[in-house]
């Protein structure tokens, strides 16, 4: 990963520039900006796990949209629906339904939120490329991540304590993981992470440390796999098949970790912001999905 690269690319007229700046992700907060002249700015917050995908976007729109100035941020699906609640912001990138707690927080602001479903990803569990295991079953990923299996040997491993590593509670990835796979679905459960678990400031943190740690084992989002990795095929249960995360099989539902990507806006979005959303949703935009290793909604 590079950071702090700035690029600088002519379009079109010598009036207008598109520039794209990348920071450091492992804060939590990568940062593209569209600049031209003059215009409008959208501000885009949200979801660690679209920031890839709506910076992919933006590059595509903007060279059709000059006048238009794109400021995208990650921080977590909690931060960009707090920035909606706020109204800080123009559209709230997040990879989990919003609360009705924020629902409720937005209209006591005059906020209405407005669900826009523009992507579908699968949640990969991912371990250093050494680790000898290849697959595991939902039951034994949730033990894992619960302290209930703590040595990589009880899984068929080399011997060596697990190193468990999670997103910190404000991001969508780690409330869905939580609900999804330690809860099992189930709202009465209260099951919490083990609190051995290291809390990573964005999946890219994730990435970073299961690449340098044998023992290491995580969760990011389906674009954030690369040979720096290996990610695990998961089963349903112990009598399953266990299924390799991919595009196909989240699109065909066979994968057992998979979950929408959306973008709130308040109330029906009007002028550029309209725009973009179309332009994401168009069929040039749901190929920049596929291209980005997310799954398309049309």
């Amino acid at each position: 990963m590079t950071f702090g690269i700035r690029f600088v690319v002519p379009i079109l007229t010598a009036a207008s520039l598109l520039v794209f700046t990348c920071s450091n992700s492992q804060t939590g907060s990568t940062r593209v900006q569209s600049a031209s002249a003059s215009g409008k700015t959208i501000q885009i917050i949200g979801s660690d796990t679209m920031v890839n995908l709506v910076q992919a976007w933006a590059e595509a729109f903007s060279p059709l949209h000059p006048s238009v100035n794109m400021s995208i941020r990650g921080g977590g699906s909690g931060t960009g629906l707090a920035a909606l609640v706020n109204n800080s912001c123009d559209l709230a990138m997040s990879s989990r339904p919003i609360s009705e707690k924020e629902i409720t927080g937005a209209q006591q602001n005059n906020i209405e939120p407005k669900e826009w479903k523009v992507g579908l990803d699968g949640l990969v569990v991912i371990v250093h490329p050494q680790n000898p295991v290849s697959s595991l079953c939902l039951d034994q990923v949730r033990d894992i991540f619960l302290a209930k299996i703590t040595d990589w040997k009880e899984l068929g491993g080399d011997g060596g304590k697990i190193v468990i590593l999670s997103r910190e509670s404000n991001s969508g990835t780690y409330l869905f993981f939580k609900e999804h796979v330690l809860r099992r679905g189930d709202k009465k459960n209260t099951d919490e992470f083990s609190p051995d678990a290291l809390l990573m400031p964005s999946s890219q943190a994730i990435v970073n440390e299961v690449s340098q740690n044998p023992h290491a084992i995580g969760y990011v989002g389906l674009g954030y796999i690369s040979p720096k990795l290996k990610a695990l095929s998961i089963a349903k249960n112990t009598t399953s098949m266990a299924i390799q995360p991919s595009i196909k099989h989240v699109a065909d539902d066979s994968y057992p970790i998979s979950r929408p990507l959306f973008f709130y806006t308040n109330g029906n979005p009007q002028t550029e912001i309209k725009e973009f959303l179309d332009f994401a949703l168009s069929t040039e935009g749901q190929a920049i999905v596929v291209k980005t290793d997310f799954v398309p909604v049309k």
